[in-house]
């Protein structure tokens, strides 16, 4: 597997990242950030990793908890059986509030920069659960620099906090796809209803979706309401986002 470790340097530490880039083909390579779900950076998510730079991209997975400190791999099977280890991961989840997420997706975005392996200043940004949070806050933070921006059963996309991303969506230049779970109530339909109001304001190229069927985490393997269906339909829709958008921007 073409993975490599590095570290990106943030207004607040030391980032533990991989790099993933195709398995066959040489670059330079479109840039993609993956951002990660609640449970952390495990093999399963390398494993998606390596699956979307396998269609051409050169692909960055950073540890978005690295402010913690180092920890044990997590299980999302033990961590939603454990109510301590849930909440200790949601204590972390909620630590991470607009300004971290600005802030260190400025030193990703900064990171991407110098590296001969990449093509373009455009880049892809994908994430799940919390990442796809992240994803649509990066966006909004940094319009210019992002030219698709997916997120897959993202939560809290649009609530009435202040820092809540659909606030901050009106200047992305890229295009939007967001799908969400049924029954989540991390983005349940008014939140929807109020994301798709703030990008069709905004005059954003966008689709926001439900996938029927689907609960929470369904594209994510070792998550135990994955669903294989939804899974397939999550990745067509993001090459096909990508494809669109990537190429034309490199």
């Amino acid at each position: 597997m073409p993975r490599a470790d590095v570290t990106i340097t943030t207004r607040d530490g030391v980032c533990p990242a991989s790099v993933f880039t195709p398995s066959a083909g040489s670059g330079p390579w479109p840039a993609v950030i993956f951002y990660m779900d609640a449970p952390a950076i495990r093999p399963t998510l390398w494993e998606m990793a390596q699956k979307l730079a396998d269609g051409g991209y050169l692909v960055l997975l950073p540890d978005l908890f690295y402010r913690e400190g180092p920890y044990e791999p997590m299980k999302p099977s033990e961590i939603f059986a454990d109510p301590a280890k849930r909440e200790n991961m949601m204590k972390w989840v909620g630590s991470l509030d607009r300004d971290k997420k600005i802030s260190d997706s400025g030193a990703f975005i900064d990171y991407l920069g110098t590296r001969t392996d990449v093509v373009g200043t455009r880049y892809g940004v994908t994430g799940y659960c919390m990442g796809g949070n992240w994803a649509l806050t990066a966006a909004g933070a940094y319009p210019d620099r992002f030219a698709a921006i997916l997120s897959f059963h993202g939560g809290n996309l649009a609530t009435d906090k202040p820092d809540s991303p659909h606030l901050f969506v009106g200047g992305v230049k890229g295009e939007v796809y967001v799908a969400g779970a049924i029954e989540d109530g991390s983005f349940p339909d008014e939140q929807k209803a109020r994301l798709e109001e703030a990008l069709t304001v905004a005059g954003i190229d966008h689709e926001v979706v439900t996938y029927e069927g689907a609960h929470h985490g369904f594209a994510v393997p070792d998550i135990p309401s994955y669903n294989e269906a939804a899974a397939e339909r999550h990745w067509a829709a993001t090459f096909e986002v990508l494809r669109d958008r990537l190429t034309v921007a490199s």
